[in-house]
């Protein structure tokens, strides 16, 4: 299959990035300050925070004023992580555009993370969908574990697939399939898409790649070839999962668009204004830049502006 001509990039830094990297100075109006500057690069995507116990995941706990701080762009989706009706409502109360309702293709995965099984989910999945319609918000379906488990090692694409068709059926607007652990290699990658794509079809499929092993991109050119066109990245290569400890980054929304464009595939995202808003957040955290397009530009002759 032929690469898409033009991909959609969600921007998950500010609650994947952020949720187990404390900022140490005025952590909301930084989280406000750096939701407004990815607002104006271009992105049409932003997954801004989760509404989730504060027990479990303590930086999440200023979702609701992080919501109301921000300034909304017009064409620009602000989503937020739920794991329950309680969730929706608080997130509907926030005045959220879109909610992600997450599960996993691991039993052993679910249980940890959402302290039930993969059947047990989807019962609750329903009630949140079902909900959610009635308010006229979009549900995007986020499955964790896709390629590899932390307890339970490869994950067959069979039960990947089992799992997105589920979602697809209880009513989610796009499934994304999300290497968690971030062990997946591209053939396990293309193999899990063709399965999954047999039940959902291709334009309704989005992935996220964490980089743990440095195989992020690879993958993601590996399902480009598959027809996907949807894919999670963050900023910086911020990221990580409070229920897979040895899991790295999410791939760089800047490695990631430097690989786009070059490849000639459009994203309307301008890679400039993507590369300061990464150095903002890093220098507030604290943290290197992970991004390897980000530092070599900045470091050579080249130029930037490759849109």
């Amino acid at each position: 299959m032929a690469f898409p001509g033009k991909v959609r990039i969600v921007e998950v830094s500010p609650r994947d990035g952020l949720q187990d990297h404390p900022i140490p100075e005025r952590p909301l109006e930084t989280k406000i300050e750096f939701i407004n500057q990815l607002s104006k690069t271009g992105l049409t995507h932003i997954e801004v925070a989760s509404f989730v116990s504060p027990g479990s995941v303590p930086g999440m706990s200023d979702s609701a004023d992080v919501f109301s701080g921000i300034e909304r762009i017009p064409g620009v989706t602000y989503s937020a992580l739920i794991p329950n009706l309680k969730g929706l409502y608080r997130a509907i109360d926030a005045g959220v555009d879109e909610v992600v309702i997450f599960g996993a293709a691991s039993e052993s995965f679910a249980l940890k993370n959402i302290n039930c099984t993969i059947s047990e989910s989807y019962d609750r999945f329903r009630q949140v969908v079902d909900e959610a319609k009635i308010k006229n918000i979009p549900v995007r379906g986020d499955i964790a574990t896709v390629l590899v488990c932390p307890y339970e090692g490869n994950i067959s694409p069979e039960k990947v697939a089992e799992v997105a068709k589920t979602f697809f059926e209880i009513g989610c607007y796009e499934i994304c399939l999300a290497d968690t652990l971030g062990a997946g290699t591209p053939l396990q990658a293309k193999r899990m898409i063709e399965a999954v794509a047999e039940f959902v079809p291709i334009e309704k499929l989005a992935v996220h790649f964490h980089d743990t092993y440095g195989q992020a991109l690879a993958n993601i050119y590996a399902v480009l070839e598959e027809g996907v066109a949807v894919i999670d990245s963050s900023v910086g290569g911020l990221g990580g999962c409070p229920y897979a400890k040895s899991a790295g980054g999410n791939v760089a929304t800047e490695d990631v668009l430097f690989m786009l464009h070059g490849m000639g595939i459009e994203t309307g995202v301008d890679l400039n204004k993507i590369i300061k808003v990464g150095n903002f957040i890093c220098e507030n955290l604290g943290v290197k830049n992970a991004s390897k397009a980000a530092l070599g530009l900045l470091g050579s002759d080249t130029s930037c502006d490759l849109q």
